[in-house]
């Protein structure tokens, strides 16, 4: 047998209505917090299923959210996606994730697609482009969505208007070129990220803000390119070797470089951090367990996600919503104190 709305609200005890201010995905703001219970468990027990089809007929979008990220098999967006997926069930939303593997193209083509979709949210996870033309067909087509009465969130900084949460890359990779510096390190390598992406150009501007704040040229670097992957941070640190740097510290960008890197040195004999201290960025679960565990910059991956979605997902008001998120030096065994130069 089906069951229906109607069904759910008498074995709540509340009317059709209510019911369907909690089921429907829009805003039950107005029903209490044990009146809401009831309606989800009723509908849990009897294992209600909405019907999404004739909702979006009914309405102009859909109980969906969804998030392009850059590729979740890199740890930065595998923690985000868990916090997200986690606020939006506890939201009863469906969440869809596009993996958009940095190609702009690829990230136009669905918002398109999500767009058709009717999703009610839309959270766009990874940094900006530093790129005139993408940011121009961005921001068209996230003003399209928002006017259809879509809710865009950006996670990093974009070049387009919208609701943002926003992690504090320049504040940490400052604070962190303080504290390397305060161990005496004076020489540094930097393995660096895709050049256009807004996060690669504010962890460097952040961490050569640190290094001149404590007497160190932030010209001074060796900057190695890289692509926020292990293999690119492998490959970085080998070519440091091979080209002789005499740096006492590896700053990578984020941490699946940096523990590149620590594989590299370990497979070319070179101690860590006797030798050449290493640091990174953002924190992943496997920061911890490296051998040496890696001194890096601490973000709230999770809670960075689940912010999203509830910004995404509050009654909106009329200025826009950014969500500053603070980022924290996490010191281990990657880094050593060195002997300052006489």
């Amino acid at each position: 047998m089906t069951v229906r709305l109607r069904d759910v609200a008498a074995r709540a005890g509340v009317s059709i209505a209510t019911a369907s201010r909690v089921l429907s995905g829009g805003d039950a703001g107005g029903v209490r917090a044990e009146r809401r219970a009831a309606v989800l468990a009723a509908a849990r027990d009897l294992r209600y299923v909405p019907n999404v089809h004739a909702r979006a007929l009914a309405g102009t979008v859909t109980p969906h959210i969804g998030a392009i990220l850059h590729d979740v098999s890199d740890p930065y967006f595998s923690q985000i996606m868990r916090g997200m997926q986690r606020a939006a069930a506890d939201a009863g939303r469906l969440l869809t994730m596009c993996n958009s593997y940095r190609d702009p193209e690829r990230e136009l083509a669905y918002i398109t697609l999500l767009r058709s979709q009717r999703v009610e949210a839309l959270i766009m996870t990874g940094s900006g482009l530093d790129d005139r033309s993408y940011s121009e067909a961005l921001a068209e087509q996230i003003g399209a969505f928002a006017a259809a009465g879509g809710r865009p969130v950006f996670i990093g900084r974009h070049h387009v208007a919208g609701d943002a949460v926003l992690p504090d890359n320049v504040g940490g990779a400052r604070a962190l070129a303080r504290a390397l510096t305060a161990l005496g390190h004076r020489r540094f390598a930097i393995v660096s990220g895709p050049e256009r992406l807004t996060t690669t150009r504010d962890r460097l501007a952040g961490f050569r803000a640190g290094l001149a704040e404590n007497g160190v040229d932030p010209a001074a670097p060796v900057v190695v390119g890289g692509d926020f992957s292990f293999t690119g941070g492998a490959r970085a640190a080998a070519a440091l070797l091979d080209a002789g740097t005499d740096a006492t510290c590896l700053f990578a960008l984020n941490d699946e470089m940096a523990l590149g890197a620590l594989h590299a040195l370990r497979q070319r004999g070179v101690a860590v951090p006797e030798q050449l201290s290493v640091a990174g960025f953002d924190d992943i679960p496997a920061a911890a367990g490296a051998l040496p565990a890696l001194t890096t910059v601490h973000l709230p991956l999770e809670e960075m996600g689940a912010l999203a979605v509830s910004t995404a997902l509050a009654s909106r008001g009329g200025e826009l919503r950014v969500r500053h998120v603070p980022a924290t030096v996490v010191s281990r065994e990657s880094v050593s104190w060195q002997m300052p130069e006489v």
